[in-house]
């Protein structure tokens, strides 16, 4: 059951991204295609947990795991909306911290013996460096700029950015709760895809209806 949702989920989290790739190959605005790679991530990581859960979990469907759901997808929303707030710079480090984030994945020492099922936990199976301080590092400051810009042009992007800010709670509620295990992760990043693509694509303001005369 747990590699159905996940299956679902990674489903769920690529159709949404190849939706956002069409805006931008239409718009070419930087911040769609961000966020098109960062729902690709998070498609990825529900794929590396159905992986997991149907065939046992091992080096392998960790390492696609953890590089996706770890590393890559919190930084490319925070590029995302960093671009979507001006900042040109945002495109060079979501680069440079997608080329770090597949290459600490690849390299890094991967030890312990792992459960048939259940996420493994990183600190059972990885150093703390470089990996796992650089999925906290990545993590915190891609969801920093995250709530930051959706805070800073909350009166331009309401609906946009609740739903945006809503997305990431609900994807880290997911992570971040063991108990829920990988069909709750899963669940999460499905619901978090399905929040945070709505608020990428909601209009800047809401329409104001209109009063009869008189």
């Amino acid at each position: 059951m747990d590699a159905l949702v996940a299956f679902a989920a990674a489903l769920i989290a690529l159709r949404l991204a190849g939706d956002l790739a069409r805006r931008w190959r239409r718009t070419r605005q930087a911040e769609l295609a961000c966020w098109a790679w960062s729902l690709a991530a998070y498609a990825v990581a529900a794929a590396a947990i159905a992986w997991g859960e149907a065939a046992g979990w091992d080096a392998r469907a960790f390492r696609v795991y953890y590089a996706t759901g770890a590393l890559l997808t919190a930084p490319l929303l925070g590029a995302g909306s960093l671009l979507l707030a001006g900042v040109g710079r945002a495109k060079a480090a979501a680069f440079l911290v997608a080329g770090l984030g597949v290459g600490v994945a690849l390299a890094m020492p991967v030890h312990g013996v792992f459960a048939a099922h259940g996420i493994p936990p990183a600190q059972e199976h990885l150093a703390f460096l470089p990996a796992r301080l650089l999925a906290i590092l990545a993590n915190a400051l891609g969801t920093l700029a995250v709530v930051g810009v959706a805070l800073r042009t909350l009166r331009a992007r309401p609906l946009g950015n609740v739903l945006i800010v809503l997305g990431v709670a609900a994807a880290a509620t997911g992570s971040g709760l063991a108990g829920l295990g990988a069909a709750g992760t899963s669940v999460g990043i499905a619901v978090g895809a399905i929040l945070l693509y709505a608020g990428f694509v909601a209009p800047a303001s809401l329409p104001r209806l209109r009063t009869s005369p008189g």
